[in-house]
This record gives C-alpha cells, structure tokens and sequence, in this order.
C-alpha cells in the first residue's frame, strides 16, 4: 500500500482525486476581524478598584448621584443640636444671673435734693457674686464638653450628631464616603462661622448648589447625605 495516496475516508471528486480543504471564508471589507482573547494579568497586576468611591458603586470618580441631604433637613438638625447645646449652657446663664443680682445687692447712689448730694451704694453681695461666678465657669466647662463630644466624638466617628442622627442625615468625606474623624469634624465647626458672612450666606448656600453644600462643605471637601441611623 502507497504512503502517498489519500487518508482511508477523504472526500474525493469524480476523478478520483481528494477534494481539497475549503478555506475559511475572508471578511468581508469594511467588517473587523474578531480580535484575539486579552492576555490573562500576569503576577502582582494591579486589580481593578473597588469599595467606596470606584465606579460605579461610589459617589465619587465617576459614581452614582449620591443623595444629598435637603436643606430644610440640615437646617433642622442645626435647631436641635443648638437647642440641646442650650439645655448644657443653663448652668452658665444662672451663674449669670446671681452675679448681676449679687452686684446690684447694695443698690445704687441716689440724689438727696435737699443736701445736693449723692448717697453712696450699700456694698455688693460678695457670696452671692462668688457663687454666681462658679457656676458660669462650669456651665461654660459644660458647654465646651457637650461641643467636643456632639461634634468631635460623636459625629466624626459616627457622621451623626445628635439632630443629624434624629433627621436621619450624616455628614462624610466627598472623596471616599468614610467619616471625618474626631479633630476634622472639629475642625469643620470652627470653619462653619465663615459661612455666618455676608449675612449668612453660607448657610443658605445648599438652596441652589448642586451638592447642596455650605462653604465649609466645600473647604473641606465634604457633603451630607440622606441616610437613617440604624
């Protein structure tokens, strides 16, 4: 037997002859040939970015719309945490009050017509005047307590302080989502008196910006967005 014949089973023509391999058809012009597979990452490359703030999950780089907070929602969760930060400053504003009535214990000079002359005050009630100053340094201790926790403890960890967490809104970093930290939330409550120019301007800026930001906001690159405490 030939080495040289026809493998046993190949088509053949009339002749006799193999009938040879049809080619694949070429493509048509104008029409792209499919492209190779793309070569699989070799050791150590880098994969793609995900989490917070990688398209299309978060609300930056490219992510969706986050939902910012209205600003009749920011506006009420100043109302309440400036109504409790009020309850804490009760202390200072009795010690106020004992200190004026302990000066005003001893009355005032009054004219005498028929000498001409003033009569001298009677002397001011000095425990009255102590205790009244003791309690206005403690309400101010007191104060200064509640701002550091509300604001610096308690929403820079969380993102909620007390009226943000009842309105069910939450201040974060614009870039990433997470929340500010203790000393940047702090931060972000001295930098709010600059929102108190020009007539308070700042503060109704959220009306009309697309982001919903007061200046401070967007100093420190931050947003405040709708959701509920859990």
């Amino acid at each position: 037997m030939s080495n040289y014949g026809p493998p046993p089973g190949a088509p053949q023509d009339p002749s006799g002859q193999p009938t040879p391999p049809v080619p694949p058809p070429a493509p048509a012009y104008g029409q792209p040939s499919v492209p190779p597979p793309p070569p699989a990452p070799g050791y150590g490359a880098p994969a793609a970015p995900t989490g917070y703030g990688a398209a299309p999950a978060g609300y930056g780089y490219g992510g969706p719309t986050p939902p910012y907070a209205s600003w009749g929602a920011r506006a009420g969760a100043f109302i309440i945490d400036g109504l409790v930060g009020a309850v804490a400053m009760i202390p200072f504003w009795i010690g106020y009050g004992l200190l004026i009535g302990g000066a005003a214990a001893g009355g005032v000079s009054e004219y005498d017509p028929s000498t001409g002359t003033y009569t001298p005050p009677g002397e001011p009630n000095g425990a009255l005047m102590a205790i009244g100053g003791l309690l206005m340094f403690i309400g101010f201790l007191v104060s200064l307590a509640f701002l550091f926790w509300n604001y610096g403890l308690k929403q820079g960890k969380t993102g909620y302080s007390i009226g943000k967490g009842v309105l069910g809104i939450k201040v974060i970093k614009e870039a990433d989502g997470q929340v500010l930290g203790t000393w940047l939330s702090i931060g972000r409550f001295f930098v709010h008196y600059l929102d108190q120019l020009a007539c308070y301007i700042g503060y109704l800026w959220p009306l009309w910006d697309d982001k919903r930001q007061t200046f401070a906001d967007k100093i420190l690159s931050t947003i405040v967005i709708n959701e509920p405490k859990q």
